[in-house]
C-alpha cells in the first residue's frame, strides 16, 4: 500500500471511532471535511481547508483524534495539519477514505505548478500579504529578494515582534522561489531545527554531510535567529555556512524579535554579517490595513461578519495580525457552531481575554516607572537617575524588566528611558527573572504590579 492509501486506511477506522465520542453536528462540521494526507515516522498528517479548522481542531479535538488513530495504528501517534487542502466537503463527508483520491490541486499534474508546496503554508504567499504603509518596505524588500535572489538585499534580515508577517515573508520568498525554478535548493527552518540538525551530525559523525548540504544551498531562511545568541560552537558553523553562501551569491534570509545588535550573546562578527545586506523591521499595521487584513481572511473562509463587528476588532485589537486573525476565527467558530449572528455585545464577551491583553500591549515605559515608584513609595526621578541604594536600585531593576517585558520597546529605546545602556538593561531582567523563579512570594508581587498596570 502506499502512504496515501495506508492514511485513508488508518483514517477511515479512526473516524469510525470518533463518531461514537462525538455528536452528528460536531462530526459532521469538523471531522469529516478532514482529509487524511500521510502517515510517515508516527506522524499522521491530515489536510484542511484554512488556519480556522486547523486551529479549533488544535485546540478542541486534537485529544480525541490522536486518542482514535493511536488506537488503530498500535502506536502513539502524533499528528499535524495542513492547510489549503479543497476538501470537497459535500462529495467526502460520508467517505474520508476517498478524501486524498479527490485532490488534484495538492498534486502535481504534468507541467502545473501545484497549489501546495509540502512544507509551507500555502496561505503564506505574496498575493496574500495585504500590504499597508506600515509594511510596504519590508514586503518591497522581500518581493526584491525573491525575483532575484543573490542579487540584491543579501543578507535580508526582517526583524520585529510576533504576529507581523514575519513567517508569512520567509515562507513567500520561499514558495516564490521555488515556483520560478522548480530544482532550486531551498532549506526553511527555525534556527531551533537548525541546532538540532547539527548536533544530529555531531553525534552521528554526519559533520562533513551536513555542511555539504547547508553550504550548497541556493536559498537559506533561517527563522528566529535570536536563539542563536550564547551557542558558540553553533555560531561558529553558522558563521562559515554564512560565509560560504554569501561568496557564491547565494540568499539567505534570517528573521528575529530585535535587530542584529541587540542579540545578547551574539558573536560580534556575526552581527557584522547580518548587518551587511539589508535590515527591515516589521510593525503594527494601522488601523485601515487591519480592515483590509479582516477582510480578505474573510474572503478566504468565505464566512461574513457584519461592517460594524469588522470595525469594532479592528479598532480594540491594534497590537499584530495574528491575534487579529484569532479574534476573527474565535467569533466565526462561536456564529459556526451556535447557528447565530454575531452582535457587539456577544463580540466583546467572545473576545475578553484578547481586548484585556490588548490594553496590557499599550502600557508604556513612563507609565510602568510611575506605577513602580508608586508602589514602592520612591520618586520616578530616583528610578531614572544614578543613585543605588538598594530600595532605589531593586524597584528600578523591576521597572526596567517589565518595559522589556510588557512594552514593545527595544533594548536601546528601554535603556534611554533609564540613562542606562542596554548590557545593564538585560542584567536587571536575568536578575527579576532569576528571583521570579526562585521566590514564589515575589513572582505574586510582580504579577500584582502588572495586573494593576493593565488596569490603569
Amino acid at each position: 500500500m502506499s502512504i496515501c492509501e495506508v492514511a485513508s486506511s488508518v483514517w477511515e477506522e479512526a473516524c469510525a471511532d470518533l463518531k461514537q465520542k462525538m455528536s452528528y453536528d460536531t462530526f459532521d462540521r469538523w471531522i469529516s471535511p478532514t482529509i487524511p494526507v500521510s502517515l510517515e515516522d508516527e506522524i499522521f498528517e491530515l489536510g484542511v481547508a484554512n488556519n480556522m479548522f486547523s486551529i479549533w481542531l488544535e485546540e478542541n479535538y486534537k485529544g480525541l483524534i490522536v486518542e482514535s488513530i493511536s488506537r488503530v495504528t498500535g502506536k502513539q501517534i502524533s499528528i499535524k495539519f495542513s492547510e489549503g487542502y479543497d476538501n470537497h466537503i459535500e462529495e467526502t463527508a460520508s467517505k474520508p477514505q476517498e478524501a486524498v483520491k479527490k485532490q488534484p490541486k495538492t498534486q502535481k499534474v504534468d507541467d502545473e505548478e501545484p497549489r501546495y508546496i509540502p512544507g509551507y503554508n500555502p496561505r503564506f504567499s505574496f498575493d496574500k500579504f495585504v500590504v499597508g504603509d506600515d509594511n510596504k518596505f519590508c514586503y518591497a524588500a522581500a518581493k526584491a529578494v525573491a525575483s532575484a535572489p543573490g542579487k540584491v538585499y543579501n543578507p535580508l534580515f526582517i526583524y520585529g515582534n510576533t504576529g507581523l508577517g514575519k513567517t508569512h515573508l520567509m515562507q513567500a520568498v520561499a514558495q516564490e522561489v521555488l515556483g520560478n525554478k522548480k530544482r532550486a535548493k531551498v532549506e526553511y527552518l527555525s534556527s531551533e531545527e537548525f541546532f538540532n540538525k547539527y548536533i544530529d551530525a555531531l553525534e552521528s559523525k554526519k559533520l562533513p554531510s551536513f555542511r555539504r548540504h547547508f553550504r550548497s544551498l541556493d536559498l537559506l531562511l533561517i527563522d528566529d535567529v535570536q536563539f542563536f545568541k550564547g551557542k558558540d560552537r553553533l555560531q561558529e558553523e553558522f558563521f562559515h555556512t554564512f560565509n560560504t553562501l554569501f561568496n557564491a551569491h547565494k540568499q539567505i534570509v534570517m528573521t528575529s524579535d530585535r535587530t542584529p545588535h541587540e542579540i545578547d550573546g551574539l558573536e560580534k562578527r556575526l552581527v557584522s554579517r547580518f548587518e551587511c545586506g539589508q535590515i527591515v523591521d516589521t510593525c503594527p499595521p494601522d488601523y485601515e490595513t487591519r480592515i483590509a487584513i479582516l477582510r480578505q481572511k474573510q474572503r478566504e473562509q468565505k464566512i461574513k461578519l457584519p461592517d460594524e463587528i469588522l470595525d469594532f476588532v479592528a479598532a480594540r485589537i491594534k497590537s499584530n495580525v495574528r491575534r487579529l486573525e484569532g479574534a476573527l476565527i474565535r467569533l466565526t467558530s462561536y456564529m459556526s457552531m451556535m447557528d447565530v449572528e454575531m452582535d457587539i455585545t456577544t463580540a466583546q464577551q467572545l473576545l475578553g481575554s484578547m481586548l484585556e491583553e490588548e490594553v496590557i500591549s499599550k502600557i508604556s515605559i513612563q507609565k510602568i516607572q510611575r506605577h513602580v515608584a508608586d508602589y514602592y513609595d520612591i520618586r520616578v526621578s530616583d528610578i531614572v537617575e544614578s543613585k543605588r541604594p538598594q530600595n532605589i536600585a531593586f524597584p528600578r531593576q523591576i521597572a526596567m524588566y517589565l518595559s522589556r517585558d510588557l512594552t514593545e520597546e527595544s533594548l536601546p529605546s528601554i535603556g534611554e528611558n533609564f540613562n542606562r545602556n542596554h548590557a545593564t538593561i538585560l542584567h536587571a531582567c536575568k536578575a527579576i527573572q532569576d528571583k521570579v523563579d526562585k521566590d514564589p512570594q515575589f513572582k505574586m508581587v510582580l504579577n500584582q504590579i502588572k495586573k494593576q498596570l493593565a488596569s490603569v
